[in-house]
């Protein structure tokens, strides 16, 4: 049975390295206080940590991070001030970098960009 449901979870972060561990922290606690799968939870950190560390590659000032509970699982959005889309890339075998958004569309339910006064939301939803 599904908890009942529970406020989104939010807060800014900034754009620097040390944010997609912290959104990766917010993620987890979420995801077991909603009572979601290991399984869930460990994909949604995944995800998180690409999208945080796209926002802080690619566009500037703070990173506003929500997680959000769903009636098959939760809902990561993660806005910046960048009206740039992300783009999928194709894979460099030599680099390490550049597979974030296979990940994110592998392990997620569907994702996409909104578009807002101040920039985009890219969001993804994981299921239970």
């Amino acid at each position: 049975m599904r908890n009942e449901p529970a406020a989104p979870v939010a807060m800014t972060l900034p754009a620097t390295a040390g944010s997609s561990a912290r959104a990766r922290e917010a993620v987890a606690e979420a995801a077991s206080a909603w009572g979601l799968s290991e399984d869930v939870a460990d994909d949604a950190a995944l995800v998180v940590t690409e999208l945080v560390s796209n926002s802080v590659d690619h566009a500037e000032g703070p990173i506003g991070l929500t997680v959000s509970r769903t009636d098959a699982g939760l809902r990561i959005e993660v806005a910046d001030a960048s009206s740039t889309p992300p783009q999928q890339r194709p894979i460099q075998v030599d680099s390490a970098r550049g597979r974030g958004l296979i990940i994110v569309a592998a392990l997620s339910s569907a994702w996409g960009t909104d578009h807002n006064g101040n920039g985009k939301v890219v969001w993804a939803e994981l299921s239970d």
